[in-house]
């Protein structure tokens, strides 16, 4: 793991886009198409401003997906899709293609198996970006999960959790799946971030889900 700490999170959010960019334009050099996998939330909405504009990307090429998703329609403010729609999917890169991680059923494991085998296709993962909560997890394995397990140790691709504290049900990349990334960043920002990055890697990942992918990633710090 390396760890890459910013005076500020302005900075941080323009370098690290700048960053995903070149790995991007690098990547389509040799490759037909490159796949770009993204966290929800609204740390990212920053990142995701300035690469919407980076017309020097052939966004067509492109492949876009979400690292996690809550199981709500788009038209839901908890909603990661509508959040990538309205602040990456516009200006140059409203060319590259969409990968859904929502489908219109009551539950995620309705359309489950329809979601991974549109996702293997995609596969393996260019560019990756996730973040981290406080309590450890990334993407949506989430420390206490109904499939934990499955999720970090598993084969499958997409992996619906349920977790305390988790309002709706969510569908997850698996481990396998965020651990096969070509390029793989996480970025935080606050103090108790980085504190419990650093507890993360005195624990396992049953306990801090995000020490299963910390290996090999490049982890981006601002204060706030």
């Amino acid at each position: 793991m390396e760890l890459i700490k910013y005076p500020d999170a302005e900075m941080m959010m323009m370098d690290l886009a700048n960053v995903l960019a070149g790995e991007l334009e690098q990547a389509l050099i040799t490759h037909d198409q490159v796949s770009f996998a993204v966290p929800g939330g609204t740390t990212p909405g920053p990142i995701f401003d300035v690469m919407s504009a980076a017309a020097h990307i052939d966004w067509s090429r492109v492949n876009v997906m979400l690292t996690d998703e809550r199981w709500v329609p788009e038209t839901s403010d908890r909603s990661n899709t509508r959040l990538l729609k309205s602040r990456l999917l516009v200006n140059a890169a409203a060319a590259a293609t969409y990968v859904p991680l929502y489908g219109d059923a009551d539950t995620p494991e309705e359309k489950l198996p329809e979601l991974a085998a549109n996702m293997a296709e995609k596969l393996p993962v260019t560019v990756m970006l996730l973040g981290m909560g406080a309590d450890m997890h990334t993407a949506s394995i989430f420390p206490g999960a109904d499939k934990l397990n499955e999720a970090l140790t598993g084969d499958d691709l997409l992996v619906a959790m349920r977790a305390p504290g988790a309002p709706e049900p969510r569908i997850t990349l698996s481990a396998k799946v965020l651990n096969g990334a070509m390029n793989r960043h996480i970025v935080i920002k606050g103090q108790d971030k980085l504190d419990a990055l650093k507890k993360a890697q005195t624990l396992s990942p049953e306990e801090a889900p995000v020490a299963a992918i910390l290996a090999g990633s490049t982890v981006h710090w601002a204060e706030g």
